[in-house]
């Protein structure tokens, strides 16, 4: 079973390769340093801190926006070519299958993250980035196996990115409409308030909690320690096991 998803899993990023990505990603590298650059010359104080902080912020949105996309867009091409077909056809467990095409994204997904995070060397110390680029992996590997479990599901790549966004922007606010629902200016004793604040602090209980992942806060105050990483890749472990057997599920009950 190993062979089958290294194979899948060599051409899935061969084919990341083949697509220019590496060019879009140094672009929107170029891109957001130049505007970081500029975003430093308009501040008139702790420049370096701003360019710190748009940097993290517009790198980490691009990398999740570029990984989402490859994923949906590599899988529903696979779906419209009748691509899986062939390859179920063969010899190969479906489990294999989607090992295979996880581990090619997540080998994409390092490889953006680490050239993202290259590009805050300059200003920002050394050990933050590595925290901060550590962390970022664990996000992308989230977003990828929720975005192949959409794909799975829906079969549709407007639906499914439409989930992915929908699931990253929760994942990313949740906390803080918690906090807002729970705030002195808000009356929490009515009663649609309660089942208000009951419905989003089930939401948050069910999403994992990125808004630890890539604090900017690491970038900018330096506050960053690796044992930050622990509740990190303790979220990761978990729901990568639950969103690949929710993915699992519904690929073995399907027809193709």
């Amino acid at each position: 079973m190993l062979l089958p998803i290294a194979v899948i899993a060599r051409f899935t990023l061969v084919e990341a390769l083949r697509n220019r990505l590496l060019r879009i990603l140094a672009i929107v590298v170029l891109a957001v340093i130049s505007l970081a650059e500029f975003l430093g010359a308009l501040a008139i104080t702790e420049a370096m801190q701003v360019q710190s902080v748009a940097l993290g912020a517009l790198l980490r949105v691009s990398a999740v926006a570029v990984v989402s996309l490859f994923v949906v867009s590599s899988g529903a091409r696979e779906l419209n070519d009748k691509g899986i077909e062939l390859i179920l056809s063969l010899a190969i467990p479906r489990a294999a299958y989607f090992l295979g095409k996880f581990l090619g994204f997540s080998l994409f997904a390092l490889l953006v993250a680490g050239l993202f995070s290259l590009a805050l060397v300059f200003y920002v110390p050394l050990p933050q980035v590595l925290l901060w680029g550590i962390s970022l992996v664990c996000e992308l590997l989230i977003v990828s196996a929720f975005s192949l479990l959409c794909l799975v599901t829906f079969r549709h790549a407007i639906a499914a990115l439409s989930a992915v966004v929908a699931f990253y922007v929760l994942s990313r606010t949740a906390a803080a409409i918690q906090l807002i629902g729970g705030g002195p200016l808000i009356d929490s004793e009515t009663l649609s308030q309660q089942m208000m604040n009951g419905l989003v602090d089930a939401i948050a209980f069910v999403l994992p909690s990125l808004e630890r992942f890539a604090a900017s806060e690491w970038l900018v105050y330096h506050t960053g320690g690796w044992q930050d990483l622990i509740g990190v890749m303790g979220q990761t472990v978990v729901y990568l096991v639950l969103l690949s057997g929710a993915a699992l599920f519904d690929l073995y009950r399907r027809n193709f």
